[in-house]
């Protein structure tokens, strides 16, 4: 049997093309349904032609641009996302944090903070009550704008106070810790018998010796070297030689002399291992209640006399 022959091939050239679109078309018309017009199928092939051919348009392209946008922000959402929420866990924890440092320091100024009461700590010799009166004026001041200025200013009337500190004891007390200065004897003069300090500091004025204080006899008078280590040697002195103390004498730092009231004289010396000295006055006290001198200026053997 005869095969039937291959269509002929298009024509290879610029108007190839168009030869072919028409043999198509021509065939689209020939294969057009018996109750269809040789018009009507030649303008739905060439529709189906134009659809095929026609270039995208400027809108689809700006849709398709969009549209890759949409999916690049979900794609960059998605994987920032973890990044994202520990900001905002960070950024929360220091709004907290500042809030409640705010709303304290708020709080610790108000009113809700006054001073109430007044308390003051380790007076002895002084009435703690005469204290608190002088610094009544701090009552109704919040803790957090106590003037020191003000609290010093009322303590220097105290001359007795050496140190003092203030601590705020919150929501409505202000107590005053002070450290009261130790008086070391009297400096006889016309005034009266001043009584003073290992510093020299003047404490009190009288116009009797007060009681368990003993007379001091320095060359130079405070601020002197001799008077410095006299008051050392005797806040050094134990308890019971401290007690029977009537006068110390010192021309120099290193001649420093006790008299007991008993009568007894205790060269000292300088106050070098005046602790040491202070153990071996007790002890040859003991041995010896006659003894009317007992040189302890070598801390290491004492000279009875």
């Amino acid at each position: 049997m005869r095969r039937p022959a291959p269509p002929p091939a298009t024509p290879a050239g610029p108007g190839g093309e168009e030869r072919e679109l028409r043999s198509e078309r021509a065939r689209r018309v020939d294969d057009a349904p018996s109750g269809e017009s040789v018009d009507e199928s030649l303008a739905a092939a060439t529709s189906s032609d134009s659809e095929e051919n026609i270039p995208t348009s400027t809108r689809d392209v700006w849709r398709a641009a969009r549209a890759r946008r949409k999916a690049l922000r979900a794609e960059i959402r998605r994987f920032t996302q973890r990044s994202r929420r520990r900001r905002i866990i960070g950024w929360s924890a220091v709004g907290v944090a500042v809030a409640l440092v705010g709303g304290s320091i708020a709080a610790a100024y108000s009113p809700l903070f006054a001073v109430e009461r007044i308390t003051v700590v380790g007076a002895s010799a002084l009435d703690p009550a005469t204290l608190e009166t002088a610094l009544a004026g701090q009552i109704g001041t919040p803790l957090a704008l106590v003037d020191s200025s003000e609290v010093k200013a009322a303590l220097l009337a105290f001359p007795l106070i050496e140190t003092y500190s203030v601590e705020a004891r919150p929501p409505h007390e202000l107590a005053v810790r002070i450290v009261e200065r130790t008086p070391v004897g009297v400096i006889a003069s016309d005034a009266g018998f001043t009584l003073v300090d290992a510093a020299g500091v003047a404490l009190s004025t009288t116009a009797e010796q007060p009681a368990g204080q003993p007379l001091l006899e320095i060359d130079g008078g405070p601020g002197s070297s001799a008077f410095e280590s006299a008051g050392l040697v005797i806040r050094s002195l134990p308890a019971d030689v401290r007690q029977q103390l009537a006068t110390v004498r010192a021309t120099t730092a290193d001649d420093v002399t006790l008299t007991l009231g008993s009568g007894l004289t205790v060269v000292w010396g300088s106050e070098e291992e005046s602790a040491k000295k202070g153990v071996l006055l007790s002890r040859v006290l003991a041995a010896n209640p006659d003894a009317s001198t007992i040189d302890v200026s070598s801390p290491r053997t004492a000279v009875v006399g």
